[in-house]
């Protein structure tokens, strides 16, 4: 291990210990007389599924545009790997002790009907995500998945997909999209990604690889990424964002998985922050495709609705929802979020497992208010699996909503907030 490496990893663990007393103090201590005044009522969250195993099969495009070879996974291509499901355990039990400590529930809850709902996308590794953060919240309640599709197929309420392409609304998205480029457009987006986009060339050792030697892909454009939307149909991307996205996803996974980082990099001894710039184009492709506020209000609009309705549900005290970086990305764009970047992780939007958590509070008079934070394990404890409780917990970081103000404890009005959740 190199000095750099090590003064990076130690840097990160002194971070860590810093971040620990900020999340605690975020979620679970509060103010001094915060529980005096506040009783929790209701949770819900919104999850992304948990570490799972990339497309790397011999004729895939991983495959093709490195001369190396990917890590050997513990799971099926696109399915939740044995570390993802026993980080997924262990988010579960930092919930429950979380949960039991406010009073929402008891140490070892068999949950009535109807009081908790847990219900995924019919995807292997979003089933799996709920079923294992089942299992590590309920230990002893034998948790039913909810999922309404065959196994292998998107369920509606997860699957962001257009449903109306008129030409208006075209129009109106692809303005939207290339003014995140600025002035340069789509060209723009891709000129913001040309340092990256050298990185994770080196990474891959692209120019070794057998897509370079058949004349296909040497390097990654800045110039050729197009967006369609097309109805009944996710966003889609054509050109080299698109293709560099699918690498750094399955690097970063490598990263995760793989405990010699140097391994994951493909020989490299590359640092933090240039994990963080493969990491941003997943960043980019995400944002382009899924957070263009007309785009988001479409694709995210069940999943609103689902949420809406949870947090109205009489008699619910949690819900679980599992789906996709997608959804939690087009819910925030939705909802009018302000932007942020997330600390102690390489993924700054939609970390693998994080989870979008809202959390109801009441107060003595009756009135009711409403938490928004983003929960996730940083990527130090992902690599080395920590075991979350309360004096370990996972990061939380608070969302702003744009527009809207908090009360001196940091907390939204309920019924302003559940308007956000109401479909433009």
């Amino acid at each position: 291990m190199s000095d750099l490496t090590k003064h990076t990893r130690l840097a990160l663990v002194g971070l860590l210990l810093v971040a620990t007393s900020l999340t605690a103090t975020a979620q679970t201590e509060r103010t001094p007389d915060f529980h005096e005044r506040y009783t929790l009522k209701q949770v819900v969250v919104l999850s992304r599924h948990n570490i799972r195993s990339p497309i790397s099969g011999k004729r895939s495009t991983l495959k093709r545009i490195t001369p190396h070879e990917w890590h050997r996974w513990s799971s099926a291509p696109s399915e939740l790997s044995l570390r993802g499901g026993a980080l997924e355990t262990m988010m579960g039990q930092y919930f429950r002790k979380w949960l039991v400590g406010e009073g929402l529930m008891k140490e070892n809850e068999i949950p009535a009907e109807g009081v908790m709902r847990f219900y995924a996308n019919s995807m292997q590794r979003t089933i799996a995500t709920a079923q294992y953060f089942s299992s590590g919240m309920l230990p002893v309640a034998n948790v039913a998945i909810e999922h309404h599709c065959e196994v292998g197929r998107m369920d509606p309420v997860f699957n962001p997909q257009i449903t109306d392409d008129n030409d208006d609304f075209k129009a109106l998205a692809q303005r939207q999209i290339a003014a995140m480029g600025g002035e340069r457009g789509m060209a723009g987006i891709g000129e913001k990604m040309a340092e990256n986009y050298r990185l994770l060339e080196q990474v891959l050792d692209i120019e070794e690889s057998v897509a370079c030697k058949n004349g296909d892909t040497c390097r990654f454009r800045t110039d050729d990424a197009h967006v369609y939307l097309v109805k009944d149909r996710e966003p889609g991307m054509g050109g080299s964002l698109r293709l560099a996205c699918q690498a750094a996803d399955a690097l970063v996974l490598q990263y995760y998985e793989e405990p010699d980082a140097v391994k994951a990099a493909f020989g490299d001894t590359i640092s933090i922050e240039d994990w963080e710039k493969i990491s941003e184009i997943k960043d980019w492709y995400g944002d382009v495709l899924f957070t263009a506020p007309a785009v988001a209000c479409q694709v995210a609009r069940p999943l609103l609705l689902t949420m809406r309705e949870e947090l109205q549900t009489e008699g619910r005290r949690f819900t679980f929802l599992c789906g996709h970086d997608s959804n939690i990305g087009s819910v925030l764009a939705a909802i009018d979020a302000e932007d942020y970047s997330l600390p102690m992780t390489i993924e700054k939007k939609t970390p693998i497992g994080c989870k979008l958590v809202v959390e109801k509070w009441e107060n003595a008079e009756g009135q009711v208010f409403v938490a928004l934070n983003l929960v996730y394990q940083s990527t130090e404890q992902l690599r080395q699996m920590s075991l979350l409780d309360i004096d370990n917990p996972p990061v939380v970081f608070p969302i702003r909503l744009k527009g809207m103000e908090t009360n001196a404890d940091g907390l939204y009005g309920f019924e302003a907030f559940v308007q956000r959740f109401m479909p433009k």
